[in-house]
C-alpha cells in the first residue's frame, strides 16, 4: 500500500457525531482535506443560541476550511466547491446531494452508509435494523448516483448485533467501523485497486429504512417482550 492517497484533494461532507469519527480518521492518516461541508448553524435551546454541528466543531478545532451552504444548488456554493478542485468527495451522514455536486470530482463521491447495502436504504438504517431484530448489520461505502443509496458498492464490513444492543450502542460501533472502512476505501481508490459492484435490485427482498417519526416510537403492548 502506497501513500498516494495523501496526495488526493478530499472534500468531506457531514453533520452529526457519526461523521466526526470518519473525518478524524482521515485527518490522523494525513489526508489532504481541502474543505469541509456541513449544515448551517441553527438556533437551539431555551436561549435560541446558535449551535454548530458536531462536524463544524471538529473542523474549527482542526483549522479546516469550512463551507455551510443553505442550498446545495446555490451557484455561489457550487463555484466555491469547484474552486477546491477536489479529486474525491467523502460523504458521511449528510443531505441528499444534487448531481451537480456529487458528479463534480474526477474520482467521484463516496458515501458511508450504516447498513449492508442494498439492505436498509434510507435515513435511519441503524434504528430499523435493531427494531427488526436483525442479528447482523454493518457499514458500506459506495459511489453516489442519482437514486438514494443505490450506487455501486465499494467495500462493506459486517458486525453482530448483540442481544442487549440498542440503536445507540450499534451507532457507536458503526461510526468507528465506518471511519476505518472509509479510510481503507480511499487508500484503495488512490491505488486504483477498487472494483465497483452494482447493487442487486431485488426489491421484494430489500428492507427499507425510512425517516423515523413519533408514531413509530409508540409501544404496542400486545407484541412479544423482545419486540417491545
Amino acid at each position: 500500500m502506497t501513500d498516494s492517497f495523501k496526495k488526493l484533494r478530499i472534500v468531506f461532507m457531514g453533520t452529526p457525531e457519526f461523521a466526526v469519527a470518519s473525518l478524524d480518521a482521515l485527518i490522523k492518516a494525513g489526508c489532504n482535506i481541502v474543505g469541509v461541508i456541513t449544515a448551517p448553524d441553527k438556533q437551539a435551546g431555551r436561549g435560541l443560541q446558535l449551535q454548530q454541528s458536531a462536524v463544524k466543531k471538529y473542523a474549527v478545532e482542526n483549522n479546516l476550511n469550512i463551507l455551510q451552504p443553505e442550498k446545495l444548488k446555490d451557484p455561489v456554493f457550487v463555484e466555491s466547491l469547484k474552486a477546491l478542485n477536489a479529486d474525491v468527495q467523502a460523504v458521511v451522514a449528510f443531505r441528499m446531494l444534487p448531481e451537480i455536486v456529487w458528479n463534480m470530482p474526477s474520482l467521484g463521491t463516496i458515501n458511508v452508509h450504516g447498513s449492508l447495502l442494498p439492505q436498509y436504504r434510507g435515513a435511519a438504517p441503524i434504528n430499523w435494523a435493531v427494531m427488526n431484530g436483525e442479528k447482523f448489520t454493518g457499514v458500506t461505502t459506495f459511489k453516489l448516483q442519482q437514486e438514494i443509496d443505490t450506487g455501486n458498492i465499494l467495500l462493506s464490513e459486517k458486525i453482530a448485533i448483540q442481544e442487549n444492543d440498542t440503536a445507540g450502542t450499534v451507532h457507536d460501533k458503526l461510526k468507528e467501523v465506518g471511519a476505518e472502512l472509509l479510510l481503507k476505501t480511499i487508500r484503495l481508490l488512490a491505488d486504483k485497486k477498487l472494483t465497483e459492484i452494482p447493487q442487486q435490485q431485488i426489491e421484494s427482498e430489500i428492507q427499507h429504512a425510512p425517516k423515523l417519526f413519533t408514531e413509530i416510537g409508540k409501544i404496542d403492548w400486545t407484541k412479544k417482550t423482545d419486540e417491545i
